[in-house]
């Protein structure tokens, strides 16, 4: 068995074979049920989106949605090879979106043009992208142009051992250029890549994403259920180009929409699964489930619109089993006509950069064109594709939150090195104090309500103190108990800093800047 991180111990068979593909009952998360004796929170922001880290608490948990930035589109289709073959798409499919602070610059790999090309661009804010002309094609910022592919995922190795391989990729070309396999290749810059590897049969739309908890590459793979239609296995691999190859037995059935993905009343269609990507952020495994709504292709095909598909959050603490507590969609299509996110709304590999105070979410829609279906060209239904920003508070997923009455929280047992106790709250006209108990909720002096000094501040990052203490070290590295209590306001994370910088030791999704690796510290 294998004891990870957090104190979850992981059982000789994994990964689990155990899911029934035929169910649609929601994904059971085993550590929820039978969490650890004590939890060790060494390891990045502690952020409540479920109940792993909460003993007791009378504070209300509240989820939260990102703004679409009013910028939006921040990549759209503009040159001859985003506009080739009438349908233009200027957008990850997941590709990726990465900030590399080897060059300080955001990075990011989208598809060029439907089924067309893999192409490359880089942005000094996020924001306003630029194509740099490569010499893999003079003139153009297109790569690898041997390959057209349907789904793309990228990710930057930070801990890579090898140079070479600092960049990992892998392609999925669609169905008819290929023989139903990707490819998966690694390059020391992004740009120049090695010759491609193989991967066993796979559906179109999937991706690898990295588990940085464990050092596990997983291939996320699209597969197709007689009940729960598109749906996902997972197969995970030490080496990244090793694991392309895996017997049936590794690649275990993995997740599909359940029965709480509720149809859309104006579509009527059963959800399915149409696309898993993760990331590490802070604590957690995030994924986002794209979840496909309808109509199907033929229908938007002779309308000349895009499918409906939303993304919608899931969360995990040993990296396979997802918890979805908030069955709203995270980003939603816009469905209007005119919207440049009518519909097929997809995430970017990476799923996310920390910027400053707020998470950035790059995502994919498309508009559709139904002139183009009356003109002869094409269906329509897969042109104008481009990408924004979707933008949340840092840790912001979800907050637990108290009126003018104080309420309180008190963690499970839990067990730190650091010396130094950050949260991020959201109280400027209420207040939060904390205590450190024993795990008979003992008081332990001088670390008391009484003695807190209270914080008042909307923060993602405010250090909690005390009368008559430098710092938590006379309780680390002991199982204590935190309470907290707050009144007037939302409490977001915490987390159990070396220092007073308040480097959380958590991983960053995309990266962002400020950062020097994958890590906050």
């Amino acid at each position: 068995m294998e004891t990870i991180y957090n104190g979850i111990v992981l059982p000789h068979a994994w990964p689990p074979a155990n899911i029934n593909p035929e169910s649609t009952d929601p994904m059971p998360a085993p550590y929820l049920g039978h969490p650890p004796d004590v939890i060790p929170v060494d390891v990045g922001r502690q952020l409540f989106v479920d109940d792993f880290l909460v003993q007791t608490t009378t504070l209300t948990r509240v989820f939260h949605q990102p703004v679409k930035f009013e910028g939006n589109p921040v990549l759209k289709p503009e040159t001859p090879l985003e506009t080739a073959n009438a349908m233009p798409t200027a957008c990850p499919k997941t590709g990726g979106v990465w900030y590399d602070p080897s060059d300080k610059l955001f990075k990011m790999w989208y598809e060029a043009g439907w089924l067309n090309a893999l192409a490359y661009a880089v942005s000094e804010d996020g924001i306003r992208w630029r194509r740099p002309e490569l010499d893999v094609r003079p003139g153009t910022n297109h790569l690898v142009p041997e390959f057209h592919p349907d789904s793309t995922a990228v990710f930057i190795d930070h801990d890579a051992a090898d140079p070479a391989q600092r960049f990992k990729m892998f392609i999925r070309e669609a169905d008819g250029r290929c023989d139903r396999r990707g490819n998966a290749m690694v390059s020391p810059d992004g740009i120049r890549w090695s010759a491609p590897v193989k991967t066993n049969p796979l559906g179109d739309r999937s991706t690898f994403f990295y588990n940085p908890f464990r050092k596990k590459f997983v291939y996320s793979i699209r597969a197709y259920n007689a009940t729960r239609g598109r749906c996902r296995f997972y197969r995970e691999c030490d080496d990244f180009l090793k694991g392309a190859q895996w017997s049936s037995e590794q690649a275990v059935f993995w997740a599909g929409a359940d029965r709480l993905d509720l149809p859309d009343p104006e579509i009527g269609m059963t959800p399915q699964l149409y696309n898993l990507d993760a990331v590490a952020y802070e604590s957690i495994m995030l994924g986002l489930f794209e979840i496909h709504l309808g109509p199907e292709n033929n229908v938007c095909a002779r309308g000349g619109f895009p499918k409906i598909t939303e993304l919608m959050t899931a969360f995990s603490r040993d990296g396979f089993h997802w918890h979805r507590p908030d069955r709203r969609a995270f980003i939603p299509a816009a469905r209007r006509p005119e919207a440049w996110d009518r519909g097929y709304v997809q995430p970017a590999g990476g799923l996310c950069l920390v910027m400053d105070d707020e998470l950035w979410f790059y995502y994919i829609g498309f508009r559709g064109d139904k002139a183009r279906l009356e003109s002869g060209l094409n269906n329509g239904m897969y042109a104008n594709a481009s990408t924004g920003i979707a933008k949340l508070r840092r840790d912001g997923f979800a907050s637990l939150e108290a009126g003018g009455m104080e309420k309180n929280l008190c963690t499970r047992p839990v067990t730190f090195k650091g010396k130094r106790l950050f949260v991020n709250v959201d109280a400027p006209e209420g207040e939060l104090t904390a205590a450190i108990t024993d795990v008979n909720f003992r008081p332990i002096a001088p670390f008391t309500s009484a003695n807190c000094m209270p914080v008042r501040a909307d923060s993602t990052k405010h250090e909690v103190r005390w009368k008559g203490a430098e710092d938590l070290g006379a309780v680390s590295g002991r199982p204590v108990c935190i309470v907290f209590n707050l009144k007037r306001g939302k409490l977001y994370s915490f987390w159990v800093s070396p220092d007073g910088a308040g480097k959380s030791g958590g991983f960053v999704a995309g990266g962002g800047p400020g950062f020097s690796g994958g890590k906050d510290g």
